[in-house]
């Protein structure tokens, strides 16, 4: 998991004061951060292959794409060649 964690390095993140995340990591939960749709869609495409490298498969049926923004706006993400469905909330755990 730690070399998977490591496909947002090189991706801006969001800033949370001082600090900048790119990831949250629970066991095989993920939750990738990132500042535009643009970073966001190269850290899904470089965590993808990192999990094919490493075995493992990427959930689609278990993921889901949401922008915090005041406006409503639709980013289209893809894993593969599968759109990940854009949501309003998202519990994470």
């Amino acid at each position: 998991m730690d070399r998977i964690s490591r496909c947002s390095h090189g991706v801006e993140g969001v800033r949370l004061g001082d600090l900048r995340i790119e990831s949250l990591l629970f066991a095989d939960d993920v939750v990738l951060l990132a500042s535009s749709a643009r970073d966001l869609q190269l850290s899904l495409d470089r965590f993808a292959a990192a999990c094919e490298a490493a075995g493992m498969k990427t959930s689609t049926s278990k993921s889901e794409a949401m922008v915090p923004n005041r406006k409503k706006v639709e980013c289209l993400l893809r894993v593969k060649e599968e759109i990940l469905p854009q949501v309003e909330e998202f519990k994470y755990l």
